[in-house]
């Protein structure tokens, strides 16, 4: 499985991005995708996620409103809709992908992408 991820970028406060994922390696029905995010110092955390089949959301309370995270089939990607950027959002963003039940802790995901920098000057 390999996942890779794009999009990040230098954006303005209130700004908009959006990242994207690419799948690859297996037929991903079954999974959850979903993102997350390390500000420098800080700890890795939850942004976003997504039932690759049904596709049902969840989004942390920081990104709710503002954040929305979609998905392709034909494509096999996996998007990050960043809206209304603020300077605390200013982190590395990674996808992931697990089997089973969603979760927010990034230690129950089997594959991860490279980051991308988002980074939202004041």
């Amino acid at each position: 499985v390999q996942l890779q991820a794009s999009g990040g970028g230098l954006v303005q406060t209130g700004g908009s991005l959006r990242l994207s994922c690419a799948a690859s390696g297996r037929t991903f029905s079954g999974y959850v995708m979903s993102w997350f995010r390390q500000a420098p110092g800080k700890e890795r955390e939850f942004v976003a996620a997504i039932r690759w089949s049904g596709g049902s959301t969840y989004y942390s309370d920081s990104v709710k409103g503002r954040f929305t995270i979609s998905r392709d089939n034909a494509k096999n990607t996996v998007y990050l809709q960043m809206n209304s950027l603020k300077p605390e959002d200013t982190a590395v963003y990674y996808c992931a992908a697990k089997t089973g039940t969603w979760s927010r802790a990034g230690n129950s995901f089997d594959y991860w992408g490279q980051g991308t920098q988002v980074t939202v000057s004041s």
